[in-house]
């Protein structure tokens, strides 16, 4: 199993990271918010997970080990494939995951996009004894970034490759999202939006 890669990022694109290791280009999947901290050119280290199938392996990247275990412990439940982990750690850190399930929050759940009422209940009951409590208290660790969610935003697109007006532009289109969203914006889905509003211009 590789357990992570090291080395300088060769590209970037919305939902995928080539890292340089020993001169070969790994592609990894990661989360919009694992991406909008990487930047083309500078040192980095994933935490990974190999799925093998018949017809393909794919590697998924997280930020820390942390990330990388819960994707794994996701995955034990029943009709959870490595896509909807990844999309349950899109919406919510780890911390956020161990909450919901403790507190049995089904609305939490069925934020993430393929997961119904129904398919809540059922993962409410079998992650309860799997994922563990909560690290944090309140909103601490792995919460969404209540400030400089501009920065942040601004930081991933041009590490993306679009010029400043571009990604100045695309920050204030999705500006309204982001109050909508309260103190909390989650620069990954604010990501996802602005790739949207700059896909349509280009």
């Amino acid at each position: 199993m590789i357990a992570f890669v090291s080395g300088p990022v060769a590209a970037l694109a919305p939902d995928t990271a080539v890292v340089e290791v020993g001169g070969i280009g790994m592609a990894v999947q990661c989360t919009p918010n694992t991406i909008s901290g990487l930047r083309i050119g500078q040192q980095t280290k994933l935490a990974t997970s190999l799925v093998v199938r018949e017809d393909s392996l794919t590697l998924y990247g997280f930020a820390d080990d942390d990330e990388r275990q819960t994707f794994e412990l996701l995955q034990t439940a029943s009709g959870v494939g490595p896509r909807l982990a990844q999309a349950m750690l899109a919406v919510h850190s780890p911390d956020a995951l161990r909450r919901a399930v403790a507190s049995g929050d089904e609305k939490s759940l069925t934020a993430v996009p393929g997961i119904g009422k129904k398919g809540a209940q059922k993962l409410l009951i079998e992650l309860k004894d799997r994922l563990g409590a909560p690290l944090g208290t309140g909103t601490g660790v792995g919460a969404p970034v209540t400030s400089g969610w501009r920065d942040q935003l601004h930081a991933a697109l041009i590490g993306l490759g679009y010029a400043t007006r571009e990604a100045d532009e695309a920050i204030e289109a999705v500006a309204p999202q982001a109050e909508a969203e309260g103190g909390t914006p989650q620069v990954g889905k604010l990501l996802k939006a602005a790739l949207q509003t700059l896909n349509r211009t280009r």
